[in-house]
């Protein structure tokens, strides 16, 4: 497609011995010293030259992904705004001009008056490159609104403070934040976390507005590296929540929202293995946790006596307990039985939960904005792989599901096109592993069909079977898209997690390649007919099962991937590593987890063998999967590998782990990788 050659990055001598072992990495220099500064002009030029590569392989394929960019965009309706929600004395809801990259913020009083814009993103990325909104928050009097802004990806916060009455800006100014913003109820101050220089945010402060950012007090710091503070407060409102922890274990305190200097009450000390998180009703702790089973349960507790503990609703081997939140006449449980999604109505007396029932055997379901403590209707969201997404509002006393808006798709949709199952795939260990597919009717079940593979893995993170525009244009082309629910997440509850994690990190690379043979012998697709793809520890995947099993895919997209595993746990100073070893081991002190990481880490296991074409991905800003983790493995491929499969790498310059921002950009992106797929499919008929 392209004259240029690829580029070939330069080797230069690096190694280092660990448990007896030593490790070479003669790419180890794409690491810039002065991270997370990147000014290395080496650096700096192997990027430089793998971007232009990469614009040299995707210019034919411009008129694609420009088809492609149109056809997304198209089901999107550019001027959406969402369902209003009342809070208080207002009624809440963003927005999106025709044309427009960023959304706006609104609100009206309730008793009836003007709309009033209250937050312009548009204004505020004006001349950026990068822009994502992150926390934002009323004061309780309704008057100020907490913003914070990142600009270049770092995941860096400023917090600024608005002043809804007249439209000004207050001085106060708070970079470096990492966190939610919280206010106290008097409305003159704020809790929020800062990241400190390792980009982990390990205290909770308190913000006086009007005084100097330097004398804000620290209310709680975390001397434990690898865990993390977190702030929230209850739905009840009552109380202000101070949180700590990391993948496997937390410890929570609480503060009055009228004093946040008071002693803080601990709920109940840190414990190696036990997560817990904390709601609030009339004096009573509503406190869900997975102390006794994996599937979690909910106990109460005096908030006077927060360490006694009485079971209320026991944990159960089918219902995966996911969250609790309270109301003032009620309480919701939300969970997953058989991997789909349950939404539980409870009285604070009474016997069993009322069960919402939806409509489709495999759907996603959840709670939506809900703000208000005293509510006699919640507001849900719902879609699945063929119903675009819906907003319900759930009338608690008649048990109506009321639909308050259905995603338009100006382009047009026809769901009768299409068909979804959920599969029931056998690993090689006998775990049944869940499938969600979706494809055209009139798809061939004969093996001569194409299909696009789509899993994450990690972290007890579940990828829902939803709903997806830029999906249909696979699907209208004649591709089946599929999501593998392999071990590492928790789609069949913490337990199927924890089977993916440490020392059975295996099971998830063999549930996926599992899952893709097993589409073979039922007929939907052949090897090589696959496009597989994943982000971050999604990535991680990729590499490995790339690794192992090549022959199988016919192109793969690997997104800020996760792939020189071994070198980023044996280094503690990069940001996320301490808290980090919780999920994949601890190889600076356990030889067995430096024996185990190194044995399927992707980097260190790419081998002289034809690997599938590529399209690899990176962030110069990503903290948290750094720049030159794709980068040095894109290097050791093209120099190892034995094919001349095309292999592109990627890098935004100016943006972090998620890509560019916006909603034009970033689907201008996406469309770039589904031409790439498409292009290595074979397919190129139109939509």
């Amino acid at each position: 497609m392209t004259d240029q050659k690829p580029p070939v990055a330069a080797t230069r001598p690096h190694s280092y011995d660990r448990h007896g072992v030593t490790i070479t990495d003669p790419w180890n220099w794409l690491r810039d010293p002065n991270y997370p500064s990147v000014t290395d002009p080496d650096v700096l030029a192997y990027l430089a030259e793998e971007n232009e590569y990469y614009e040299g392989v995707m210019a034919p394929l411009r008129p694609l992904a420009d088809t492609l960019f149109a056809e997304m965009r198209g089901r999107i309706k550019e001027d959406d705004a969402t369902v209003p929600q009342k809070d208080g004395a207002y009624l809440y809801w963003t927005d999106h001009e025709t044309g427009g990259e960023y959304r706006r913020w609104w609100r009206k009083p309730v008793a009836g008056g003007a709309d009033e814009l209250i937050l312009d993103e548009p204004k505020l990325a004006e001349g950026k490159e990068y822009f994502v909104l992150g926390g934002l928050s009323i004061s309780p009097d309704d008057r100020l609104l907490a913003y914070a802004i990142d600009d270049n990806g770092s995941e860096r916060f400023e917090v600024r403070i608005k002043d809804l009455t007249t439209g000004e800006l207050l001085p106060d100014i708070i970079p470096g934040v990492l966190s939610d913003l919280v206010w106290t109820s008097d409305s003159k101050g704020f809790l929020y976390g800062v990241a400190n220089e390792q980009w982990r945010t390990d205290n909770a402060r308190w913000h006086k507005l009007g005084e100097p950012v330097e004398s804000d007090v620290e209310l709680f710091h975390e001397d434990d590296e690898g865990y993390r503070v977190g702030v929230g407060e209850t739905h009840s409102r009552k109380w202000l929540i101070i949180s700590t922890g990391d993948h496997v274990t937390s410890e929570i305190r609480l503060l009055p929202t009228d004093n946040p200097l008071a002693e803080p009450i601990l709920i109940a000390p840190r414990q190696t293995g036990r997560e817990y998180d904390v709601e609030e009703h009339d004096g009573t702790l509503y406190i869900h946790t997975n102390d006794t089973h994996t599937n979690w349960r909910l106990v109460t507790a005096s908030i006077d006596n927060p360490g006694e503990w009485v079971e209320r609703i026991a944990p159960s081997d089918h219902f995966y307990m996911t969250g609790v939140t309270t109301f003032a006449d009620f309480f919701i449980v939300e969970g997953r039985e058989d991997g789909l999604d349950q939404i539980e109505l409870h009285q604070y007396v009474g016997g069993l939960g009322k069960r919402i029932a939806f409509p489709e055997a495999s759907y996603v379901a959840s709670l939506g904005d809900n703000p208000e403590y005293a509510m006699d209707v919640l507001r849900i969201g719902y879609e699945s792989m063929v119903t675009p997404g819906t907003v319900y509002d759930y009338h608690v006393a008649s048990g109506e599901l009321e639909v308050r808006k259905v995603q338009t798709i100006p382009s047009g949709y026809e769901p009768d096109k299409y068909a979804t199952e959920r599969l029931k795939i056998a690993a090689r260990d006998g775990t049944e592993i869940p499938c969600s597919i979706v494809y055209p009717k009139d798809f061939p079940r004969d093996g001569t069909g194409k299909l696009y593979l789509y899993a994450y893995g990690a972290y007890g993170y579940a990828i829902p079977p939803g709903f997806s525009t830029a999906r249909m244009s696979f699907l209208d082309r004649g591709v089946a898209f599929a999501i593998a629910h392999i071990r590492g997440g928790d789609d069949l509850g913490q337990q199927w997690y924890h089977d993916g994690k440490l020392e059975k990190r295996a099971n998830t690379f063999n549930d996926f390649v599992d899952v893709a043979k097993g589409l073979i012998d039922r007929g939907f697709t052949h090897k090589g007919g696959i496009a597989i793809a994943g982000r971050s520890a999604g990535g991680e995947l990729m590499g490995a099962v790339i690794n192992s099993d090549p022959d199988l895919w016919g192109v793969v997209v690997a997104d800020v991937p996760f792939v020189d595993v071994l070198n980023t746990m044996l280094d503690d100073s990069l940001p996320l590593t301490p808290g980090e070893w919780p999920e994949w081991g601890n190889p600076i002190e356990d030889k067995a987890a430096f024996d185990l990481i190194r044995g399927y880490s992707p980097y260190d296991n790419v081998t002289a063998q034809n690997y599938p074409p590529m399209f690899i991905s990176g962030g110069l800003n990503d903290p948290r999967v750094t720049y030159w983790e794709p980068a040095k493995w894109a290097a050791k491929l093209r120099a190892t590998k034995t094919d001349d499969h095309v292999l592109v790498l990627k890098t935004n310059m100016g943006a972090g782990h998620g890509g560019k921002s916006g909603r034009w950009e970033s689907l201008k992106e996406a469309a770039e990788e589904n031409a790439f797929v498409l292009w290595q499919l074979g397919v190129t008929n139109a939509g």
